[in-house]
């Protein structure tokens, strides 16, 4: 490995114990792009087990095959791509050479009384061409003469590393330092050594710190690992934010921790309720900062900041403001970041000249899409419009720009961002995986304070197309709300107050565009609630 000491984050894998491994393609992608992102050395994807059948939403795969249908397109820059094998559960016939496959690696898990034929497997493996290793379940089942045992194995096959995996939270960290040792001064040098704990006894990030301590005390290369929020089995992982930021302390990393606190917002904390695990994120986030936990509550509530935003915004708290709770503080410094954020007049200067002299369509999310899609149709083959879509992306009418309000739309928009190369419009609380969005522009301008809902991305939109010199838009899947019938085309993304507020959001929105019909004229295609006669 000749790294000494490395980070694997086995969230898709060891995360889906909680969810039956279904994240869902667009979760996926985007978790793998946030980890790879965060420069973390290894990734595991998923298990490998021919019992299952392909499931393009779920990270557990019977072949090989299958990893490159659901991560091929995706770029993993210097990390690492590894897969599981429980053994037994996907035969060596399931597995390409790793000069076919989009694996770099594969861990194999498995009992301490199947670890010669485990081991076997493990050879096979690695005259494929793959990085192997072995993974010791239940570690602290072996006894000292098993351990010996299991180490002269590993020294006749040689996997690339030989991890202990604690599998129900059992160890402490002496006696983990009493297992280290032993594998230490028995297993070729060239093996690395894992860690790989759960957090039954809140020690999984305690004994992380110990095997990365005895780094120190040894020239062979040493690996632990994490998952996004601890997300596991039963009591869940070491929590990788947490290692990261240990190793980014006191070995000199730079694994960068805002794309791990995305990946956690966006993407894992719709599997926390009613299957949580672990601890949480709100009192990371106030511990992490040193302050009372009601500012983190406070910006939460406001619904405008990313949790890279939210970290510098708290990162401003001074003296013994920090543990005193001041509230109309908190606002004031809220304010002031919010204005002085960005500098968007080059955003909204090059997106006025694209858009000068073009029929503009934008469209949303709404059932109308679906059910009036001819009318459309007819608009985009007679007007050719400059198409903007909110927040989504009609796979009947491809935008030409996609406006991002919503940091988790913008990861539900993950896998078509990855093969589509569509020109983002994003407000400054959206945060980018990799490359800079094309137009950012300042949220702070664009809000209605007034307004119950302040970030509404249609009247959002509508502020930047007046800005921007536009004096007519025509809009399609703007439906309005209903309190009873479904709001979205897909219903998954449903807001929780949208029903409960279908009147005063469709008040609220007729209302906006009757106060501006002399700046914009709006024309809806489609069957709408909002009244603006």
């Amino acid at each position: 490995m000749g790294q000494k000491i490395s980070l694997l984050d086995c969230t898709l894998r060891d995360g889906g114990y909680v969810n039956d491994w279904k994240f869902g393609h667009d979760n996926m992608v985007s978790v793998f792009e946030r980890v790879v992102d965060a420069g973390t050395d290894i990734i595991e994807i998923g298990f490998l087990d021919e019992r299952r059948p392909f499931d393009y939403d779920r990270s557990i795969m019977p072949d090989t095959d299958s990893v490159e249908k659901i991560y091929g397109d995706l770029d993993r820059k210097g990390t690492k791509v590894f897969g599981m094998i429980d053994y037994g559960t996907c035969g060596i016939q399931n597995i390409k050479p790793c000069a076919e496959s989009y694996l770099d690696g594969i861990r194999v898990i498995f009992k301490k009384h199947l670890r010669v034929q485990a081991l076997d497997f493990c050879a096979e493996l690695k005259k494929l061409g793959y990085i192997v290793f072995a993974q010791l379940v239940s570690v602290t089942a072996y006894t000292d003469e098993e351990l010996l045992d299991l180490c002269r194995l590993a020294n006749e096959r040689k996997p690339d590393a030989v991890s202990m995996v604690d599998t129900y939270g059992l160890t402490h960290q002496n006696d983990l330092r009493h297992i280290l040792e032993i594998l230490d001064k028995n297993l070729d040098g060239n093996i690395a050594i894992g860690y790989h704990g759960h957090n039954n006894f809140q020690m999984g990030y305690a004994n992380c710190q110990m095997v990365l301590a005895y780094s120190r005390e040894t020239d062979r290369d040493l690996l632990v690992d994490g998952s996004l929020y601890g997300m596991g089995k039963s009591a869940g992982n070491a929590p990788i934010e947490l290692v990261a930021m240990h190793m980014n302390n006191e070995y000199g990393k730079d694994y960068q921790l805002s794309q791990y606190l995305e990946a956690i917002d966006a993407n894992i904390m719709q599997f926390y309720q009613p299957a949580t695990w672990g601890y949480s994120l709100f009192f990371f986030i106030a511990a992490s900062n040193d302050c009372h936990p009601d500012y983190v509550k406070q910006l939460t509530n406001k619904h405008t900041l990313s949790i890279k935003q939210m970290n510098e915004l708290l990162g401003k708290l001074e003296g013994e403001k920090k543990l005193l709770y001041d509230k109309n503080y908190m606002e004031k410094l809220y304010l002031e970041f919010q204005d002085k954020e960005i500098n968007d007049a080059e955003s909204l200067k090059a997106l006025s000249e694209q858009l000068k002299g073009k029929t503009i369509l934008v469209t949303g999310p709404g059932t109308t899409m679906d059910t009036e899609s001819p009318r459309i149709s007819e608009f985009v083959m007679s007007r050719d419009p400059v198409i903007i879509s909110i927040n989504y992306a009609s796979k009947a009418f491809m935008p030409d720009y996609i406006f991002l309000t919503n940091s988790k739309r913008y990861i539900q928009l993950s896998t078509l961002l990855s093969k589509q190369k569509i020109p983002i419009i994003a407000t400054s609380n959206v945060t980018p995986t990799d490359k800079p969005f094309e137009y950012v522009i300042n949220i702070s301008e664009l809000l209605d304070r007034s307004s119950e809902y302040a970030d509404n991305s249609l009247m959002m939109i509508l502020k930047i197309l007046m800005i921007s010199g536009i004096k007519e838009v025509n809009l399609a899947g703007f439906d309005g709300y209903s309190g009873t019938d479904a709001n979205y085309l897909d219903e998954g993304k449903e807001y929780e107050f949208a029903k409960k507020k279908a009147d005063y959001l469709n008040n609220y929105m007729s209302g906006f565009i009757r106060a501006h019909k002399d700046d914009i004229k709006v024309n809806f295609l489609t069957s709408t609630r909002y009244d603006i006669s």
